[in-house]
């Protein structure tokens, strides 16, 4: 059988009786990090061999797995944190197993996605998680594009180093909608950033660290045009467009305002 066993995304309290015993009695377990994974068992005093199953070596280990569960092996996969196969591996081997008709069984726990919905304030019914943004800024505008319309709460993985630009590209995009950035769930250090956009963007510039879910307000049906009167309002008190441009930052795109204020004067 094959099990996929959430493992805590924080404190080390967050795990099920269940996982614990799963864990206790797989022939093998399968982890990211076999450091990480070894302070969580050590904890709870659980003596198992560890092997290394992450994105670089997915593929190669990928028939020796299949190959022991064929042979009637217990195999659990975890991560290093939260649900293996959702942002991390396990969800190939999975499909592979279910696709030869292998036993394989998910168990519930730890996900980092219901926790920041519900601490966002934002509407959890319903909502969608869209994992990670596109790396790439022209695949992820074309991508947030894509999904600017969608009326559901919108949930995504985010990266300290990455948040600032990924934010801006929404704001180019969405406008400045209602959100929240929740860092650091079920850790000491647990926040929830609560605002719009372009406040938490302001934030995040000025250094956040940690585990991060951004969650955005989904699509109203309305365009935020506030910003469009204060700068017309600007321009006819003779601000040149790159000031208003600098100070309508984060209300929308800069590509966005700088468009309106060039077809004004044209």
């Amino acid at each position: 059988m094959l099990y996929i066993v959430p493992t805590p995304i924080g404190n080390l309290e967050d795990i099920t009786l269940r996982a614990l015993r799963v864990l206790r009695e797989a022939d093998i377990i399968a982890c990211e990090d076999t450091r990480t994974s070894s302070i969580l068992l050590n904890h709870y005093g659980i003596e198992k061999s560890l092997t290394s199953f992450h994105m670089h070596n997915e593929n190669e280990k990928l028939p020796v797995l299949l190959a022991r569960l064929r042979e009637g092996k217990n195999i659990a996969v975890i991560s290093d944190a939260g649900t293996p196969g959702i942002s991390d591996p396990g969800w190939i081997l999975l499909k592979r197993a279910a696709d030869e008709g292998l036993a394989v069984d998910v168990l519930p726990g730890p996900s980092a996605v219901i926790p920041a919905v519900l601490m966002s304030g934002l509407n959890p019914q319903p909502f969608a998680f869209m994992g990670f943004p596109p790396e790439k800024s022209s695949e992820r505008r074309r991508f947030f594009r894509g999904i600017e319309r969608l009326a559901c709460t919108l949930c995504f993985y985010v990266s300290p180093h990455k948040a600032g630009k990924h934010i801006a590209d929404m704001i180019e995009i969405f406008g400045s909608r209602k959100a929240a950035l929740v860092r650091e769930i079920s850790k000491v250090f647990q926040e929830s950033i609560r605002g719009d956009l372009a406040g938490i963007l302001e934030r995040v510039r000025e250094g956040v660290k940690g585990e991060l879910v951004l969650v955005v307000e989904g699509y109203c049906g309305e365009e935020n045009t506030a910003w469009q009167d204060e700068a017309e309002e600007m321009l006819k008190e003779g601000y040149s467009v790159r000031d208003i441009v600098r100070e309508l930052d984060g209300k929308a795109g800069r590509n966005e305002i700088k468009r309106f204020l060039l077809e004004i004067k044209a």
